[in-house]
């Protein structure tokens, strides 16, 4: 899973801080149950030195260690229960110097040897979906607040359904992509049509959905995504070479307006090597433009034009513009 470097530092730093607070937390409990209660403190020098009793009765040459052993585990168990009821009895839990996890799997580590813990995971996922409002402005949108009630019932020229009955496709088609992500059928969309129909509302939708399952998500304007790839190949920016991975590697990659970057070669070369990677290395990507797919043929490279076509699930949106009629209604 590949989480973007700054996604991860911010996560990291979360989870030191929280393992920081937690073990102040915990020497403040301790030097205050220390003060309230002396006797502890006797009681915890004294398991010290059971334990210290363990490991020399088990060296102990040529006796049998049995016996010691025993006699020392009934005094540690003594102690334990005298320092259990001492804490019950001035109001604090049995268990209360004992260290507190907020993660018992992995110990607030974030890590399990070399397999990243569920609770870092779930960090990452915080801070990407941080990142993702910034860039698309997640507000109130899901797939709970879309409406439909902007798309027509009446026929619309040239389409054989209404806007309304095409719009509950694409719907039920993102949904799935993301509730069902990575193993929907559906493995890449082109979202296509003219502004205000909601590509990048629904963009949105499934970026928060495939994010909070922990999965690296990724979002950019085509413009910024080819500039980087521009400055990485001639000004060799280390800040363009990591954005440049990350639009490469992640596991969901969302392009937003493209056809509004400049069509040079170069742009048609960095294009072609961020769509052709990503198929072949079997990541996900969704593309929206305000391009028909003619319009696509007539832009881009056959190479490009036919990748898109044919690997592509091209869901094509058409109606009246949704920020019209929300213009109209204020009037």
């Amino acid at each position: 899973m590949a989480y973007e470097r700054e996604v991860m530092r911010r996560a990291t730093e979360r989870l030191e801080e929280r393992r920081s607070a937690r073990e102040r937390n915990a020497e403040a409990r301790r030097a205050e149950i220390y003060r309230k209660i002396p006797r502890i403190v006797q009681i915890d020098r004294q398991l010290q030195g059971t334990i210290a009793g363990i490991i020399t009765a088990s060296l102990r040459a040529g006796d049998d260690p049995a016996p010691s052993l025993a006699q020392v585990r009934e005094e540690n168990l003594n102690l334990q229960a005298e320092r259990a009821e001492l804490l019950v009895a001035h109001g604090y839990p049995y268990n209360a110097l004992d260290e507190q996890y907020m993660c018992p799997i992995c110990q607030d580590r974030g890590w399990r040897g070399i397999k990243m813990c569920e609770c870092l995971k779930a960090l990452c996922a915080e801070e990407q979906i941080t990142t993702l409002s910034q860039l698309l402005h997640l507000g109130t949108q899901s797939f709970d607040s879309f409406s439909l009630a902007y798309y027509s019932d009446l026929p619309w020229p040239g389409e054989t359904n209404t806007p309304k009955e095409n719009m509950e496709f694409i719907y039920d088609v993102c949904l799935n992509f993301a509730q069902k992500f990575p193993s929907f059928g559906i493995r890449n969309i082109l979202l296509s049509g003219a502004p205000g129909l909601g590509k990048t509302f629904l963009s949105a939708c499934i970026a928060r959905v495939v994010a909070e399952k922990g999965v690296s998500v990724v979002y950019d304007t085509s413009v910024n995504i080819l500039t980087c790839f521009e400055e990485q190949k001639f000004s060799k920016s280390e800040q363009a070479a990591q954005d440049t991975s990350r639009y490469l590697k992640c596991e969901l990659l969302i392009v937003d307006d493209l056809g509004s970057e400049m069509n040079t070669p170069f742009v048609q070369s960095a294009l072609y090597t961020l769509i052709n990677t990503r198929l072949m290395e079997g990541t996900r990507t969704i593309i929206s433009t305000n391009l028909s797919i003619d319009d696509i043929y007539a832009r881009y490279s056959a190479q490009i034009a036919s990748r898109l076509d044919g690997e592509y699930r091209l869901l094509p949106f058409y109606g009246e513009d949704i920020r019209r009629q929300r213009k109209k209604q204020v009037r």
